[in-house]
């Protein structure tokens, strides 16, 4: 039986005006990322951008999220820097191939859309595309009532960049003896927040105060400027950027087969953070190891002769660095811990 109650979309869950509120403040923030290269407005069915300038450029793309940090996003309310942690991640993971950021788009979905939520998010995206000199072309915001937790949102980022193809970054060029160069996160980045939140919040009962929230909403940190000074200085042979599997996981993904990490974890001071989760959850250092960044948000490859020339030009770029280890032979483990038990 048909109702006689008129029945629109908003009594739906889904408010069109809302979302017209929230493409505004998004219209707003991308236009500032745009560079001369962007062909289309936001509001465009999609995002045109044009190629030039190059000469035989490879196309490198990546897509991610930002996990369950989310969730001390929703805790705090505070939404401003959640969309900078994605970008930068995004950047990092093409810049370790050599390739520069070109443009970006995001995806937010939520159950019940808020503008100035939404808003907060992309003024983060923005910045850090901005910050990496990438155009923010487009993207979705979708509402979806009754798919997502009252005041929580997914996110997730898709991001185009580009190198000449004779300077893309493989490991090919890597050997026995080259050196594993260290560059510091900013805590836990984007990675190991659900094991984090369970140890904190769950195990050990901790208040989740400002300075926690401050802790734990640390910016993940763009390393581009330092990959593209040592690319340009003709010094880098390989970087992995140390996301989710940490160094023991991430590291192989550059090394010729034969070859090993020889990582010595008494060269840096792992923050505190990372200690006391540990120590709450009686953690197995393996597991320990291949959960959290411990520090290091970056491993990058020199060559032995080059080391000073490479220390020279992290230095010019303002790079706190540390020397943790050298490629060896290797047929077994892809990374041997020396050190201690750290």
């Amino acid at each position: 039986m048909a109702s006689k109650k008129r029945i629109g979309y908003k009594q739906a869950g889904v408010d069109i005006d809302e979302a017209d509120r929230a493409v505004g403040f998004i219209r707003k923030h991308a236009r500032a990322t745009f560079t001369r290269q962007v062909l289309t407005d936001i509001g465009s069915f999609g995002g045109g951008y044009l190629l030039s300038g190059w000469k035989k450029p490879v196309l490198v793309s990546s897509a991610d999220g930002v996990g369950t940090k989310l969730k001390i996003a929703f805790l705090t309310g505070r939404h401003n820097t959640i969309g900078e942690d994605l970008v930068n991640h995004c950047v990092n993971d093409i810049a370790v191939q050599g390739a520069v950021p070109l443009f970006f788009l995001d995806y937010f979905a939520t159950g019940k859309l808020k503008a100035g939520v939404a808003g907060q998010v992309i003024e983060g995206i923005a910045r850090g595309c901005r910050n990496n000199g990438c155009a923010l072309i487009g993207g979705e915001t979708a509402e979806m009532p009754g798919l997502y937790q009252p005041g929580e949102y997914d996110l997730a980022g898709f991001i185009v960049g580009a190198v000449e193809q004779n300077q893309m970054l493989t490991g090919s060029t890597i050997r026995p003896g080259d050196v594993l160069l260290g560059l510091r996160s900013n805590g836990l980045h984007t990675n190991g927040y659900s094991l984090a939140r369970k140890l904190l919040f769950d195990v050990a009962k901790v208040r989740l105060d400002k300075k926690l929230a401050d802790e734990l909403l640390q910016v993940h940190r763009s390393y581009l400027k330092p990959l593209r000074a040592l690319i340009a200085g003709g010094v880098l042979k390989g970087a992995a950027h140390i996301t989710g599997g940490g160094i023991t996981d991430n590291t192989p993904r550059i090394l010729p087969r034969g070859l090993a990490a020889r990582v010595d974890v008494s060269t840096w001071t792992i923050p505190p953070i990372f200690e006391r989760l540990r120590e709450i959850g009686n953690m197995e250092l393996a597991d320990y190891r291949r959960t959290f960044n411990l520090g290091i948000g970056m491993v990058l490859v020199v060559g032995k002769r080059n080391l000073a020339k490479s220390r020279e030009i992290l230095r010019r770029a303002g790079e706190d660095f540390v020397e943790v280890g050298s490629i060896k032979e290797g047929h077994g483990e892809r990374v041997i811990y020396v050190g201690g038990d750290r």
